[in-house]
């Protein structure tokens, strides 16, 4: 394994976590799935700029048709159930808390559907990510407000299925094909959804600024290509359940961004929350000896 390679989880960490400081710049300005279909359509306007330049390779109409089947999923359900949830007042702490179910939902689908093996090391690990998750947000929870509704609460956890279900859908059935291709039609389904449910439950406007237009921008660019890519070499190359295990860095990650750009508390009791998580997702994502010997044997021949 490259130094490169190693650097790739953390890496997806980090651009991933960006992905909520730039809801928080657009969301004032555009509806959530009005702004998603407009991201998600200029996001295939450069992966067709990039599909030539790279040499992508045809995927077959039926590798397509589950690219897009996982695109709906994992961008059109997932993003859009967690930004409508947020918009419509569901505090960020109780929404990270509920997306913080996501990789041991995943774990037990990867176990269920791909045959992965979880092991009691993993589940260790799962809980007490899930743990320091907890204690990263606990400060935001005192925000209750009437936000907190079936509804809201019910959107946040269809979107962590979808996210789940996605992933899986993913390593299942498209992992081997071309990354940009595969990337290209799950943007369609992304798309089509997030089109559909703006036409039909949104007024589309959009109030074009410099907030908006950076947050625009960097969505498309570091999050819908960057850190989407790094997550589909993460799925093609590990266990789902361990690449799923790294998005409970993620909140800590963001608080640490925030604390930065917007001055919001961070805590020496969020802090440990943080070195709990890490140590909860180095338990979920390591290796057993074994397994990594035949992972280095393969990889040599």
């Amino acid at each position: 394994m490259t130094d490169l390679t190693r650097a790739i989880p953390a890496l997806f960490v980090l651009l991933w976590a960006t992905g909520f400081i730039g809801a928080r710049y657009a969301m004032p300005w555009a509806e959530p799935f009005t702004f998603l279909w407009v991201r998600f359509a200029l996001t295939f306007a450069v992966l067709l700029m990039i599909v030539p330049l790279v040499k992508a390779k045809a995927i077959g109409m039926r590798n397509a048709l589950h690219a897009a089947i996982a695109g709906v999923l994992m961008h059109g359900i997932y993003l859009g159930g967690v930004f409508w949830a947020v918009r419509h007042g569901l505090p960020a702490g109780f929404a990270g808390l509920i997306v913080g179910l996501q990789p041991m939902l995943t774990a037990v689908m990867a176990g269920f559907f791909l045959g992965e093996k979880v092991t009691a090391r993993h589940w260790l690990g799962l809980v007490v990510g899930l743990t320091g998750v907890a204690i990263v947000l606990s400060p935001k929870l005192g925000a209750v407000s009437g936000g907190v509704t079936m509804v809201t609460i019910g959107a946040a956890v269809v979107a962590v299925i979808a996210m789940s279900v996605g992933t899986v859908w993913q390593k299942r059935f498209v992992a081997t094909a071309d990354l940009v291709t595969v990337t290209l039609y799950q943007y369609v389904g992304g798309w089509a959804v997030a089109f559909l449910i703006s036409v039909g439950f949104e007024t589309q406007q959009i109030e074009w600024n410099g907030e908006l237009t950076f947050a625009m921008v960097w969505l498309v660019f570091v999050l819908s290509l960057g850190a989407i890519f790094l997550l589909m070499i993460l799925i093609r190359e590990g266990e789902v359940a361990r690449v799923a295990s790294l998005f409970y860095l993620v909140p800590g990650v963001t608080a640490l961004l925030a604390w930065f750009l917007f001055d919001e508390t961070l805590t020496l009791f969020q802090i440990a929350g943080m070195a709990i998580t890490t140590f909860g997702v180095a338990l979920a994502t390591r290796r057993a000896p074994r397994q990594s010997s035949r992972v280095t044997a393969r990889a040599s021949r």
